[in-house]
Parts: C-alpha cells; sequence; structure tokens
C-alpha cells in the first residue's frame, strides 16, 4: 500500500513534471486558437498534410480497417487502396462506396458491443496476418446532455462501442495470431478524452457519455499498449483531428474557424502518424492535426 508521504510525493513529482512540460511538445487544447497559430506560424505539416506525407510504406500491407463502410473510415480504406495497400474492412453493415473499392476482404455483421461477433472475426479473416488495425469504429450521441437530460442508457451504449469494442476486435486478432512482431494497432479516440482539456474545452460541462467514452478508450489503449509492448505490438492512441463527416455535422457552423478538413485529408493525417509509430511511441496520445502530444 502507499503511504501518505509517498503519495504525496508521488503528486509532487507529477506537479513538477507538469509545469516543466515545453509547449512544442504538447499540443493547444483550445481548437480555434490551435488553428489560427498554425495559420500564423505557416505550419505546414498542419496546414497540408501532404507536404510531409509518404504513403510508400503502405504499399502491399494488410490493413484492417473498423467502420470502413462511411465517414472517416471510408475515407482511410480510399486512401489505402490509392496507395497499395490490402483493405480489410471489418463492418457491422456494408456499403456501396466501400465494395467499390474492391477491398482485399470484408468481414460483416460485426457489431462491437457482441462478444461472440468479435471474437469470430479472427476465424473470418483468411489472407493471414494484419500490419496495421485501425480500430475505427464509433458512436456519437447527438443531443446535449446535461444534468437535466442524462441518458444513462446512452452513456453505456456509448462507452461499450467506443472503449469496449476496439478492445474486443484487437484482442480477437490477437487470439488468432493475426498481430505478430512489428504490427501496429490504431485506435482512433478524441481529444474529447482528454480530463485536463475538459477545463479549455468543455467549461461548463456537459455531454458526458462522449467524454466518458473516449477517456475509457485511452486508458484501455494505454493498458494494451503495456501488454502487448514485449511481443513488439505497437499501439497508437490517436485524435484523428477535426474532419467534415456525418458524425460532426452538428458542429458544421465552426467547422471552418476550427480548421474542420475533408475526411481524404483526415485520413492521410492518420495514416501519416501511423507511420512515425514506433516502440518508443506507443502508447503516447496524438493528435493528428499537428503530430504533437495531448496531456492525458
Amino acid at each position: 500500500m502507499f503511504s501518505i508521504v509517498s503519495l504525496a510525493t508521488f503528486a509532487l513529482s507529477i506537479s513538477a513534471s507538469s509545469t516543466t512540460m515545453s509547449s512544442e511538445t504538447f499540443s493547444i487544447p483550445d481548437q480555434p486558437a490551435r488553428f489560427a497559430k498554425a495559420k500564423e506560424d505557416g505550419n505546414t505539416r498542419y496546414l497540408d498534410i501532404e507536404s510531409v506525407y509518404d504513403p510508400a510504406f503502405l504499399k502491399n500491407k494488410r490493413v484492417a480497417v473498423t467502420g470502413a463502410n462511411r465517414g472517416i473510415g471510408l475515407a482511410i480504406a480510399t486512401e489505402l487502396t490509392r496507395v497499395g495497400a490490402k483493405v480489410v474492412a471489418i463492418n457491422r453493415s456494408d456499403s456501396d462506396d466501400l465494395q467499390a473499392l474492391n477491398p482485399s476482404e470484408t468481414v460483416l455483421g460485426v457489431d462491437v458491443r457482441d462478444d461472440e461477433k468479435c471474437e469470430a472475426i479472427k476465424d473470418q479473416i483468411k489472407g493471414g496476418p494484419i500490419d496495421i488495425l485501425i480500430n475505427n469504429a464509433g458512436y456519437f450521441y447527438e443531443p446535449l446532455e446535461t444534468i437535466d437530460s442524462l441518458n444513462f442508457p446512452e452513456q453505456i451504449k456509448t462507452i461499450d462501442i467506443c472503449a469496449m469494442g476496439p478492445l474486443r476486435v484487437t484482442a480477437s486478432l490477437l487470439h488468432g495470431g493475426l498481430l505478430k512482431e512489428g504490427s501496429k494497432v490504431i485506435m482512433i479516440t478524441s481529444q474529447g478524452g482528454s480530463v485536463g482539456w475538459r477545463f479549455v474545452q468543455n467549461p461548463n460541462g456537459h455531454d458526458y457519455g462522449h467524454h466518458m467514452s473516449k477517456a475509457a478508450a485511452n486508458m484501455m489503449a494505454v493498458l494494451l499498449a503495456q501488454e502487448v509492448k514485449s511481443k513488439g505490438i505497437m499501439v497508437g492512441v490517436f485524435h484523428p483531428g477535426f474532419n467534415k463527416t456525418g458524425m460532426t455535422a452538428k458542429y458544421k457552423d465552426i467547422w471552418e474557424v476550427e480548421g474542420a478538413v475533408d475526411p481524404s485529408v483526415g485520413a492521410k493525417r492518420i495514416l501519416f502518424e501511423a507511420g512515425r509509430l514506433s516502440l518508443e511511441s506507443t502508447g503516447k496520445f496524438i493528435n493528428c492535426e499537428d503530430g504533437l502530444e495531448i496531456p492525458w
């Protein structure tokens, strides 16, 4: 057990380390200010991902993507196809847009809340090991949630899909021997999972289920990163950036001021960071907009 003294010492060490964090290491919590600074600084990494993005590492790689039938997942699958990767789509349902890409494999009927269906994924993938698994499938409850409009069933559903779902899928591939040394697992979470950033981004609170689910997803991803590191498997914890998708359409009036981008750009940002992921950076919480860390 920790003594009171040891806990106090630990707290002081955390406080001291937080005061010495380099502003160049961590991203900015204020989204409009972050975008404005990128424009002021002429930050090409932020403003033009093509200036740094080299997809050559993806050619002939087997990349599994959950939720690849629409939104940012479809954009990722589209970009992977364009650069010569072999897409393994893992979805609850299909779409014409996805099938137009002619993915190498498609696993359908996967509800990431269902233990048995997720565990069965390993038996439905026939083409061999996966080089990169991108856990993208998610859920967003649109109504504003305040203390007077709490929806507990929706909160549980959101946590189940966004935090437990990626763990179920990843566990299945691990159990099936489909993730081997050198493989990468990408967890698409959100800056909304940063507890520290709530003081800036949610000064009035609200939206309990969404933020709790992302914080839970982040914790899951770090624990997984620690467990599989000895196997040579890397885990990326990524905020994908602000993308103009159906899921963010409720915020379209602030898309421009906050620097929201087309999903095709967001996909390249994610894949660029996937390429940078290493055993040294495994488990870190990265903002795909600027490549900087987000504090927990």
